[in-house]
């Protein structure tokens, strides 16, 4: 059964996203890129990814989203600031009724690369790999291909 899944990966001034098709066992990329923010007031920020978000669920009108969860950072102000800009993107997200599933980094770079210690070159590389892209696709959107790759990867039994 087809079943079209959008990644997220929030922050406050660049979400990437990417959306995938899963038949069966088969991926089938289907769009990716980043919402980036202006240099405008926060609050505002938080409404543009809120609009962003919200315009690709109706552009690519996905049945399931997968979320990276909120990492701790040194900096308190900065994971304030990711947690509110994830709680914009769910936002979006729960107004259309749409299933959203979080998952840790650690546990997407394991789904994707085999070891929750991977740099950002290997979520890459092993994205690019698993879509059969031409291309490595922007750090932002390659994590949140890995996001909704790691999803699928949960959801499904391996064969």
């Amino acid at each position: 059964m087809l079943t079209r899944v959008l990644g997220i990966d929030p922050g406050s001034r660049v979400t990437g996203y990417g959306v995938i098709d899963v038949d069966g066992s088969r991926l089938r990329y289907i769009a990716s890129g980043s919402i980036r923010t202006t240099q405008g007031e926060f609050p505002d920020r938080l409404g543009e990814i809120y609009e962003g978000v919200l315009s690709l669920i109706h552009a690519h009108a996905p049945q399931e989203v997968a979320v990276e969860e909120v990492f701790l950072a040194r900096n308190a102000n900065s994971a304030l600031k990711l947690g509110q800009a994830r709680g914009a993107a769910l936002a979006a997200v729960v107004t259309n009724r749409i299933q959203v599933n979080e998952y840790a980094a650690r546990r997407v770079k394991q789904a994707v690369t085999g070891t929750g210690a991977a740099t950002k070159q290997q979520v890459q590389h092993m994205v690019r790999v698993l879509l059969s892209l031409d291309g490595s696709p922007a750090g932002d959107a390659a994590d949140a291909l890995a996001i909704a790759i790691c999803h699928i990867n949960t959801r499904t039994p391996s064969l």
